[in-house]
């Protein structure tokens, strides 16, 4: 009888069990039915109840397993599989690409060749495996010949094989002399040794290298020197231990210690070479080996009382540094004080330090016992050793005594003292550029100026300067600027400017633009807001006039006023030297405007500008602030233009009378000199150009230079 149900087990997991009076072959009948559709629908809830009402434990427990597959036909596989559905089970796998499922699954139902082919072509991950298995497969269906195939292609042919054919020696022999390999060579060897067959094995033993053994036989034997001669040939370790170990039974030490050392064991020899005295190759062989021979070695010299230079070097060389001064102190070993010393670093004991820094100071080597200081953190002593001792401070000494600011040795205070110290002692030594590193790292900046500034670095002040932002600074840097010829460099003058505006030293601005208004050596450049953004040299020579005066002197006035401007914001100590400084700013201003306004309306009214000009010459400090010479110069070539020859020659001759030292052609081109004596008759009488220095700050010998200049072109 069919179980009834009011809805289909494939819509839900719930499952209508079998009506009572159900026969039980029947009930698992239709449970198997069920299950096989749960293959079909992939409703593994369903296909769990229908196993278990099957009374189907072991496929209940290979689902279960099966769950922690990822995809979904890998799980519905192994239902097939537990309901013998393979055909099914091999799509599903095939369609989820689970091929090392698909394998294992031809595996198991005896399907080897599609098993082989899965492998080969898409689960290589397997493949030795496979041919594994099917190898033992074919061993138990007696097919030996194509086991042993297989049992190569999956690389167990070297114990499988002798194994398989361990009843049939003969087969077992042919195989290896065919085969070649030292594998099976060493194991057919072994086997012929276990049946005293020693010839044979040894030429087994001899085909597969295996050099141990070869001196294991021969030392059986009794044929000691043919081992011997093996290990020193081949140096194989093994072997010379081995054989080492044989001539220590018999007592030949020598021997025995050569090949304990070939075999790299040390430690046998420096046994062997302490038990009989054989103090030089023990020597040899602790240097060779570890940290704690050396030790044993070394304690076994100073033991011994002799030979305690050899106890140093080897405390040395093992890297116990306090046993090795301690004994080269008590047996006076100086030069192994110095190769120790070579090695100690920060990290070492600091009373070892101290006392090898004392060790060097009353054997008067001061720049290692300075080094071991600093090593051992004492860097006030060693500061103070090398101020006594007039050592130079290096960059390398000046940064070892450097204590970082992480540094729980020092407090902050003690670390800038020390700082300070060390730049102090750098700015004797006249190394000013590591001084003001020091300085620097101490935080005292005016002093890392004032020693940047003794150095002479323009570029690096100019940077120090501008990185520091302090007023101090700004107007230090400024103050040495000035001392250089800034005339030449306008990005130095910039940085002037720039500097006494950040330091607001106003009154120092203004006295560096009173300098700039000179008019004859310098004029000011404006920007487009009206401020003074640079300076123009003028050199002016007879043989070259090509800046407009007019302009040279209308941007001087523009420098007057700035300085003028400044020095009103100053706070100056002294008001009343404020107040005579801003008169005579305010004087010098308004002569330079009264000489542009008489240049500038002389197109439009001749006789007023000429007027003026002639009260400016009356000015009693004219020549303070406006050249004589290009007054003079104006109103002479504003009456040779009216051929008014007379006046012309009259200011010409006044102007040589109150410039005695100009030259005259400096102010006035020559050919309207020229033209001046030609129109009075008067014979021109050349004089000797020279220039003249009116309130410029050049220098004589290039005054000299520039007249020459202009001598020979005149010629």
């Amino acid at each position: 009888m069919e179980p009834t149900c009011n809805r289909s087990f494939v819509s839900s997991p719930t499952v209508c069990a079998p009506q009572m009076g159900d026969e039980p072959d029947s009930d698992e009948t239709v449970w198997e039915n069920m299950a096989r559709v749960c293959v079909k629908t992939q409703r593994l809830d369903v296909a769990k109840v229908c196993l278990g009402n099957m009374g189907h434990a072991r496929g209940a427990r290979a689902l279960r397993e099966a769950e922690q597959e990822p995809e979904m036909e890998a799980r519905v596989a192994m239902l097939a599989i537990q309901l013998g559905m393979l055909e099914e089970a091999e799509q599903l796998y095939k369609k989820c690409k689970r091929y090392d499922l698909l394998n294992k699954l031809y595996q198991a139902s005896g399907q080897w060749q599609k098993a082989i082919e899965v492998a080969e072509l898409h689960d290589r991950v397997h493949l030795r495996t496979t041919y594994y298995n099917y190898a033992k497969h074919l061993e138990a269906s007696t097919n030996c010949s194509l086991a042993l195939n297989y049992y190569e292609k999956s690389d167990t042919h070297r114990f499988e094989v002798p194994r398989m054919l361990s009843e049939d020696l003969q087969s077992l022999e042919l195989y290896v002399n065919k085969m070649k390999d030292k594998t099976l060579w060493r194991w057919w060897a072994q086997y012929l040794e276990s049946q005293a067959e020693m010839d044979a094995a040894l030429r087994y033993y001899e085909l597969a290298q295996d050099y141990f053994s070869l001196v294991r036989i021969h030392c059986f034997q009794g044929n000691i020197q043919k081992a011997a001669e093996i290990a020193n040939e081949t140096g194989n370790w093994a072997a010379s231990y081995h054989l080492a170990r044989q001539y220590e039974s018999q007592e030949e030490v020598r021997q025995a210690v050569h090949f304990y050392t070939r075999a790299q064991a040390f430690n046998n020899a420096i046994r062997l070479c302490k038990e009989n005295s054989l103090d030089d190759q023990l020597m040899n062989l602790a240097l060779l080996s570890s940290p704690e021979d050396m030790i044993e070695a070394a304690r076994y010299y100073e033991e011994k009382g002799k030979q305690m230079d050899r106890a140093v070097m080897l405390y040395h060389k093992a890297g116990h540094f306090s046993k090795a001064l301690e004994l080269a102190f008590a047996t006076q070993q100086f030069v192994a004080l110095q190769l120790i010393a070579e090695d100690l670093d920060e990290k070492s004991d600091p009373a070892l330090l101290a006392r090898c820094s004392d060790f060097f100071l009353e054997h008067s080597q001061y720049e290692k016992a300075v080094e071991l200081l600093l090593a051992a953190k004492k860097y006030q002593e060693a500061l103070q050793l090398c101020l006594e001792q007039n050592m130079t401070i290096t960059e390398e000494m000046a940064e070892k005594m450097t204590v970082s600011k992480d540094c729980t040795d020092l407090s902050e205070e003690s670390r800038r003292e020390l700082l300070e110290q060390i730049a102090n002692c750098c700015m004797r030594q006249g190394n000013y550029h590591l001084a003001t590193k020091k300085y620097t790292q101490a935080g005292n900046k005016l002093k890392a100026m004032r020693a940047l500034l003794k150095s002479g670095d323009t570029e690096k002040i100019v940077f120090f300067a501008g990185v520091s932002r302090q007023k101090e600074i700004y107007i230090m840097a400024a103050n040495y600027l000035q001392s250089l010829d800034w005339r030449k460099e306008p990005e130095t003058m910039k940085n002037i400017i720039s500097f006494y505006t950040k330091g607001r030293a106003l009154d120092l601005l203004a006295g560096f633009y009173d300098a700039c208004a000179q008019v004859e050596p310098l004029f000011a450049v404006l920007g487009a807001s009206g401020q003074v953004v640079g300076f123009l040299v003028l050199r002016v020579s007879f043989t070259q006039v090509e800046i407009d005066e007019y302009q040279n002197y209308d941007k001087a006035h523009g420098a007057l006023t700035e300085a003028y401007k400044c020095l009103s914001k100053a706070k100056a100590k002294s008001p009343l030297d404020q107040e005579t400084k801003l008169a005579q700013l305010q004087s010098k201003m308004t002569l330079v405007k009264r000489f542009i306004q008489a240049r500038r309306t002389y197109s439009e009214d001749p006789k007023e500008s000429v007027k003026q000009c002639e009260l400016l010459l009356e000015e009693p400090d004219l020549d303070n602030t406006i050249r004589i010479g290009d007054v003079y110069g104006f109103l002479v070539e504003h009456y040779l233009q009216m051929e008014e020859f007379q006046m012309a020659y009259k200011y010409l001759e006044e102007m040589r009378r109150r410039l005695p030292a100009a030259n005259v052609s400096y102010y006035v081109n020559q050919r309207a000199v020229d033209a001046v004596h030609q129109g009075l008759g008067i014979p021109l009488a050349r004089i000797m150009p020279e220039r003249i220095r009116h309130n410029s700050m050049e220098d004589p010998k290039e005054v000299d230079e520039e007249v020459m200049e202009e001598v020979e072109n005149e010629s």
